[in-house]
């Protein structure tokens, strides 16, 4: 998305860091309607808008909207449909279809999570020191016999599990 807005910048007519401009007392976008489709917005939970989807009629529409206020059996199907999408941009199979966006969520929660593994990994390896000697099997075999020598809890504890004649933990 940056790509493409840095590249119709270099080729746009306008030239780099020229931009619209506006004075702050006016709204950013332009004051009349724009045509055909000005101010329409239908959704699932409010299918009927306010205006009809094109409000600009070329000859042939006209001549349509003209023929819609005589008989409607005489229109054929292809009319009726036309004059449908005159005044509604979707039907409402097609504002209830499904979309592809889950693909576009699930690519980005992928990508992110791998991302963030890749950042996990590259810590691991050089940024966290290394484990210290505390950690080792080695230290902690040699701190196990260090606390059955000294014969620590002997009642409840690791000493107590010991068998000292033996050699061996008791079973």
């Amino acid at each position: 998305m940056f790509f493409r807005a840095a590249w119709s910048l270099v080729l746009g007519k306008r030239g780099l860091g020229m931009r619209g401009m506006h004075s702050p007392g006016d709204p950013a976008h332009s004051k009349g309607k724009m045509p055909p489709y000005a101010n329409y917005l239908a959704q699932r939970s409010y299918p009927m808008p306010d205006e009809p989807f094109c409000t600009e009629l070329s000859a042939e529409q006209r001549a349509l909207k003209e023929k819609e206020k005589g008989s409607w059996t005489q229109l054929s199907h292809a009319e009726k449909v036309a004059l449908y999408r005159l005044q509604f941009h979707e039907s409402f199979a097609e504002m209830n279809r499904r979309s592809n966006e889950w693909k576009t969520v699930l690519g980005c929660v992928l990508f992110f999570c791998g991302f963030t593994a890749l950042l996990i990994w590259w810590q691991r390896v050089y940024v966290f020191p290394e484990k210290p000697i505390t950690l080792t099997d080695e230290w902690k075999a040699q701190q196990l016999q260090r606390i059955l020598d000294m014969k620590g809890n002997p009642v409840q504890g690791l000493a107590s599990r010991w068998d000292y004649e033996k050699k061996e933990w008791k079973k």
